[in-house]
């Protein structure tokens, strides 16, 4: 029931629950550190690939002078209208977009960001390529992986947890996909194969997180990612059971108060 096609289905009330749970749980700290890589550079138009729910385009539009152009696009619209619905402080172009597939003109922008999108592009060096082929000559291609599950300890938890409930077919969303590009030498061939030929800047950032309960941390990763649709696929009524058994897990570990887990991610970054 491992299904890698549906990896990269955000719908139904996976938007809501990734906005509410996921997104101050793990991806604002890293939305700020990858805006903050972009601030010293001269810019007049930014691409967004894979923007979810806005968390990254929302700091574009803080941080960014009101004079640079920001189009933020997503393979999943229900991800986008969640996002135009939260809204940013400044004028954004939303658009749904294939990242494999852009449909913009070749040298387009001066930078192209992507968070925690590229582990789900089925062919990362095409999708890369596409990068390479909007950005102008002198731009920046910047985005963030996560590192191996062992570095990621909600997630680790959760999968473990997880593997009991369904000892028979453990569901392995967050090893396959979110957890599952983190090699340095598989993302310089990669980018090589999609034309890149400056070598890339790779920094390892780790972060501590917290959450007021143990149950934030199992909602998130059970309710508000495609691991959902894998739970509900070994039956309906299981979503429960699931994020009970991943809330008691984090609670043995972290404790049943407000938790705090480590995160860790890689940041690349690489010139046009």
């Amino acid at each position: 029931m491992n299904n890698p096609d549906t990896d990269k289905v955000f719908s139904g009330s996976v938007p809501k629950c990734y906005q509410d749970y996921l997104v101050p749980l793990i991806f604002e700290p890293y939305a700020a550190d990858l805006v903050s890589r972009l601030l010293a550079r001269p810019l007049a138009s930014v691409l967004e690939i894979a923007a979810g729910t806005g968390v990254v385009t929302r700091k574009l539009a803080s941080a960014l002078p009101a004079k640079v152009e920001i189009v933020a696009t997503d393979l999943n619209q229900a991800m986008l209208d969640m996002a135009s619905s939260i809204g940013t402080q400044r004028a954004v172009e939303w658009r749904q977009a294939d990242a494999m597939q852009l449909p913009f003109d070749d040298a387009s922008f001066d930078a192209v960001v992507c968070q925690f999108g590229v582990m789900f592009f089925p062919d990362k060096a095409k999708a890369f390529s596409e990068a390479k082929r909007v950005l102008r000559p002198g731009g920046i291609f910047i985005f963030n992986v996560w590192d191996r599950i062992e570095e990621n300890e909600f997630a680790h938890v959760v999968t473990t947890a997880l593997a009991e409930v369904f000892p028979q077919d453990p569901p392995r969303f967050m090893v396959r996909t979110p957890h599952g590009y983190h090699d340095f030498a598989q993302i310089v061939q990669d980018l090589r194969a999609g034309g890149f030929t400056e070598p890339p800047r790779i920094a390892t950032v780790p972060v501590r997180c917290q959450a007021e309960s143990a149950r934030i941390p199992a909602i998130a990763l059970c309710q508000g990612t495609p691991m959902r649709g894998e739970i509900e696929a070994r039956g309906k009524d299981r979503l429960e059971e699931a994020t009970d058994a991943a809330e008691a897990a984090i609670a043995m570990m972290f404790g049943r108060g407000p938790v705090i887990g480590k995160i860790q991610a890689h940041i690349v970054t690489v010139d046009r």
